[in-house]
């Protein structure tokens, strides 16, 4: 899943992924979720790109700004993704169930490793 940042100087990063798909269908239910994981989890906020896509976005102050917040900022995303897996299974595939991922080992554990201090309760049991 590709990450995205945006960088002005002046003001700061914006650092942000799609979560899932367009939302079709149920999108007061959808609305409700992203409302309610705003509340859940505050340094994240969710909304939907323009092509009704739902997004998790981290701002990052202009004075704060550096490779190890870029790092600390995607890797909040990525495992905010994965607590989330299952309530936006029904958004990425059909019937709502992941396919089994068999031997395939994640990407991210050493970006989780290098941060889980600073990512508290988000870094979890990996």
């Amino acid at each position: 899943m590709p990450v995205t940042v945006i960088l002005d100087p002046a003001l700061g990063a914006f650092v942000w992924l799609h979560l899932a798909p367009p939302i079709g269908d149920g999108m007061r239910k959808s609305y409700q979720k992203l409302l309610r994981w705003n509340d859940d989890f505050p340094f994240v906020k969710f909304s939907l790109a323009t092509d009704d896509r739902p997004i998790a976005a981290v701002e990052i102050p202009a004075d704060r700004v550096d490779r190890d917040a870029l790092g600390l900022g995607i890797a909040r995303l990525l495992a905010i993704c994965d607590l989330l897996l299952e309530e936006t299974a029904a958004w990425i595939w059909i019937g709502g169930r992941a396919p089994d991922p068999g031997t395939r080992v994640g990407r991210h554990e050493s970006l989780f490793e290098r941060y889980a201090e600073r990512l508290g309760e988000l870094a979890g049991p990996r």
